[in-house]
């Protein structure tokens, strides 16, 4: 009985012999590859912690730079952020915030590269939005109004959709075009009926050029 399971142990270790000589290489090869993937990711997600602690820090910094009113702080700070963290979006954050100082300080071209670089680089598109609405903000500040018109004309996320019809009525008005102020300000109007505050400001603007939002939204609705 004993030389019989002798021998049964025999064939199953010649099998497993056998089994690993044909397919050994291929099993060895898939665990590197699985556990070499695994080790990759976790490298990855490591290093993507270690870079977004990094930005936050440099972001601290930014901050810093922008509450001192340190120009020369600011656009270094934002620089280095611009090369070491561009992807993270501390990047679009610390372009917006620097921006604010620039454009407060004298440095237009400054504030509208950094406002330029969040509108072509950012990923999310509400950062992307909210950069162009200050760039056409500056835009019309220095008279530059088809530049304006070109960055209105965009397609913007529904919760900016308002505040950029609002500002395409202001371009227009700024350069005298009531009739087409009207229909941008009614837009905004429209749009905004989520955000009461605002939507005041627009209607005043509506106001003053003889519109009345509330009669006309009653007289255009169907009977």
């Amino acid at each position: 009985m004993a030389k019989a399971l002798d021998l049964d142990e025999q064939e199953q270790l010649d099998q497993i012999k056998h089994f690993w000589k044909t397919w050994g290489n291929l099993i060895s090869w898939l665990l590197i590859a699985v556990l070499g993937s695994y080790a990759a990711w976790n490298g990855y997600q490591y290093w993507e912690r270690s870079q977004a602690t990094k930005a936050a820090a440099l972001f601290d910094e930014v901050e810093r730079a922008v509450s001192s009113g340190d120009l020369a702080r600011v656009e270094r700070s934002l620089a280095d952020m611009k090369d070491k963290f561009g992807r993270t979006q501390f990047a679009q954050q610390s372009a917006l915030l620097a921006a604010k100082t620039l454009h407060a300080q004298g440095k237009s071209d400054a504030a509208r590269e950094a406002l330029l670089g969040v509108i072509t680089g950012a990923k999310d598109p509400a950062y992307r939005d909210i950069a162009r609405l200050r760039l056409v903000a500056l835009q019309l500040d220095a008279k530059a109004y088809d530049d304006a018109l070109k960055q209105l004309a965009s397609e913007f996320t529904p919760e900016m959709a308002g505040l950029a019809a609002d500002l395409r009525g202001d371009v227009f008005q700024a350069q005298g075009q009531s009739a087409q102020a009207v229909t941008a300000y009614q837009l905004a109007w429209r749009k905004l009926a989520d955000t009461p505050d605002y939507r005041r400001l627009v209607q005043a603007k509506l106001n003053a050029l003889g519109i009345d939002p509330d009669a006309t939204a009653v007289s255009e609705a169907p009977k």
